[in-house]
């Protein structure tokens, strides 16, 4: 008697393990299938994502320098680059290079950009690179969404831009993964250690909120 009570005490715990396992990884799953629902309809929003995942992998350093490039497409060494530069290489996982998209637009509507770099006439290598003209090509081209301190207002594929301290403009990708224990998502941004997944979208002081989706 006292054996088979041991055994169903001990196929109880099982069964209530077991339970409590499956439950939990099922709503695992459950999440992770409604976050890819959000997305099912929209490819190049997770080719984008997916793009800066890779990044995080890849670009292990922050380094400014004004850098010679290509054009179109050119872009400087993978390992290293800027905030911006998270940006430029996400887009162009889905065939949009805001370095010529930037460039054009500023040939024809020089006026309209920044002028705090004192340059007389557009640059290839650079003014794509700097977060005002970026700024300002979305601004132009209507993908303008409202800043807000609602964490539901920021969805994947989204860019947000940020005043940091001493006044430095900052540009992150909204991701597709949630913070833990929150409905945020994080940021793919490059705040000075390479590309990185972070939860700083209300760190700093928001400036914009932009969509080429919206």
């Amino acid at each position: 008697m006292s054996r088979k009570l041991n055994f169903s005490v001990i196929s109880f715990n099982m069964i209530r393990r077991f339970a409590v396992c499956t439950f939990f990884l099922s709503m695992v799953l459950f999440k992770t299938e409604l976050l890819a629902q959000d997305l099912s309809d929209n490819s190049d929003i997770l080719k984008l994502l997916e793009n800066c995942r890779l990044q995080t992998e890849l670009t292990r350093y922050y380094d400014p320098a004004y850098v010679k490039l290509d054009y179109p497409m050119g872009d400087v060494d993978i390992s290293r680059g800027v905030c911006t530069d998270v940006v430029i290489r996400a887009f162009r996982a889905i065939n949009i290079d805001l370095q010529k998209l930037i460039h054009e637009d500023m040939k024809k509507n020089f006026q309209e950009y920044p002028r705090k770099w004192n340059l007389k006439k557009p640059d290839t290598n650079i003014d794509h690179r700097r977060v005002p003209n970026i700024v300002t090509f979305l601004k132009r081209k209507n993908m303008v969404k409202k800043n807000s301190d609602v964490e539901a207002d920021y969805l994947p594929g989204d860019l947000v831009t940020w005043k940091l301290p001493g006044n430095l403009d900052h540009i992150g990708v909204v991701s597709n993964v949630f913070v833990a224990g929150t409905r945020r998502y994080a940021i793919y941004h490059n705040i000075g250690n390479g590309t990185t997944l972070e939860d700083i979208l209300f760190e700093f002081t928001i400036t914009g909120h932009f969509s080429w989706w919206n």
